[in-house]
């Protein structure tokens, strides 16, 4: 995450960039359980990880989502991201942790998990400093302390 633009300063960004780096923490504790064998740890691990990723998502998607992909020039990218969101979910619902592909299925999505945050943080989140009006930071700072209340 740069440093520059001051989106961290935006208190929304600076919670969403916070739990970023707690389902970061997670994962990278789901990938040590699973290189030693600890497969109820990484299971443990995988659970906190994705319910924290629903509410993340949920409020990233009912506000800053939603707001910015209003201005088709975001749309694109926006889409993009909430099929990650999917893609991530469903992946995290369905698998067995003693099931070896599932094991390389999940290392592979902790990988792009990095990458999915890197495109919010260094793309979307500085892009919205200059996009947002005060009633869409407004909009969708109400929908993120919906999810979190």
């Amino acid at each position: 995450m740069c440093h520059y633009c001051g989106c961290r300063e935006i208190p929304l960004i600076r919670d969403f960039i916070a739990e970023h780096e707690s389902v970061t923490d997670h994962a990278g504790s789901v990938v040590r359980a699973l290189d030693a064998g600890e497969l109820s740890d990484a299971r443990a691990h995988l659970d906190r990880m994705g319910a924290e990723l629903r509410d993340h998502w949920r409020g990233e998607e009912d506000g800053l989502f939603a707001v910015m992909g209003q201005d088709e020039e975001y749309r694109d990218y926006i889409d993009a991201l909430k099929a990650e969101h999917r893609e991530l979910g469903a992946l995290l619902a369905a698998g067995d942790l003693t099931d070896l592909r599932y094991q390389t299925l999940i290392r592979a999505a902790v990988r792009e998990l990095t990458l999915h945050i890197s495109k919010e943080e260094e793309g979307l989140f500085p892009a919205a400093l200059t996009a947002l009006t005060g009633e869409q930071w407004n909009f969708a700072m109400a929908a993120w302390r919906a999810v979190h209340t």
